[in-house]
């Protein structure tokens, strides 16, 4: 009876261990690969190609399948010293990107790809350095960037790789370079601070000579309205003495127009009594005298 019960046990761990192998099978045989994945698939060493994305079957132990990333990817390649065209060490760090395009050529083309692809960026980085000279090296980032790129997009091409960008994130000169940077570097902001403050004065003395131009005009205008109404008012004041002497010669006029010839020679008389009471010895009498005269004494004989 024990040795039925311990070949019952036997049995039923054996059929466990079939059934667990068989479920391990099947999970490997099954393979769900997502949308940015692609599964290259060997069969007995041999590609078959890419699978995916969405439920792949494959052969249990006959095939193999090596998941494979399309979304791009970032590198960084750490500082690296390398020798400019003139001789100058120069410490340069930068990052690569990458996305690959074709997954077959990446799994079989190279046995490492991610250690390859840091060994070519470093050997590149430094023969594009070698190439230029320490002043392009610190001017000219996007021509680095540029170049790096298509060197290294040529080497990667052959693994279905493909280099979208590289950018260099920090250039570290020698010391002496740097030295001679920050006083070129203060040098320059002096050189600015000098021309902003003299543009400063240069639009002051603008300022000021053109609010003394206006100021000079305002004030002529004033003089020029202030003279011409001064002569309106002189013209106007002439006008009106002229038009009361003009009045008063015409009421003399009229008066005159009205006397007769006796109080003309009265008022003679009168002129005389005065001429009289003067110190003169000498006298003068206008020719119209004589007739008044003869008109007067005619005039009283007839009385």
């Amino acid at each position: 009876m024990d040795w039925l019960t311990a070949g019952g046990t036997f049995l039923f761990c054996i059929v466990g261990i079939v059934v667990v192998a068989l479920l391990g099978v099947v999970a490997t045989a099954i393979r769900i690969v997502p949308e940015y994945q692609r599964l290259v698939v060997l069969r007995l060493g041999r590609v078959l190609g890419q699978k995916g994305p969405g439920i792949v079957l494959l052969l249990p132990i006959i095939d193999q399948g090596r998941i494979v990333d399309l979304r791009e990817q970032v590198r960084e390649v750490p500082h690296q010293t390398s020798i400019t065209k003139d001789n100058a060490p120069i410490s340069i760090d930068f990052l690569w990107y990458y996305k690959v395009v074709e997954p077959t050529l990446t799994v079989v083309g190279v046995g490492n790809f991610e250690m390859a692809a840091a060994g070519i960026a470093t050997t590149t980085l430094r023969s594009v350095i070698g190439g230029i000279l320490l002043d392009d090296v610190l001017s000219q980032r996007e021509h680095i960037n540029q170049t790096l790129r298509v060197k290294l997009d040529e080497v990667t091409e052959r693994w279905g790789v493909k280099v979208t960008n590289v950018e260099i994130r920090e250039i570290i000169p020698p010391r002496d370079v740097q030295d001679a940077m920050n006083r070129q570097m203060s040098a320059e902001r002096t050189r600015r601070a000098l021309v902003t403050e003299s543009t400063g004065d240069k639009e002051a003395a603008i300022n000021r000579a053109e609010g003394t131009k206006q100021a000079n005009i305002l004030q002529a205008e004033g003089e020029r309205q202030s003279n011409i109404l001064r002569a309106e008012g002189d013209k106007q004041a002439q006008l009106l003495r002229a038009e009361g002497f003009a009045a008063a010669l015409q009421t003399i006029y009229n008066a005159a127009s009205s006397i007769d010839q006796k109080t003309m020679t009265l008022q003679y008389f009168e002129t005389l009594k005065a001429l009289g009471a003067s110190p003169a010895t000498k006298y003068i009498f206008p020719m119209e005298f004589t007739s008044l005269l003869s008109n007067f004494v005619s005039g009283a004989e007839k009385k």
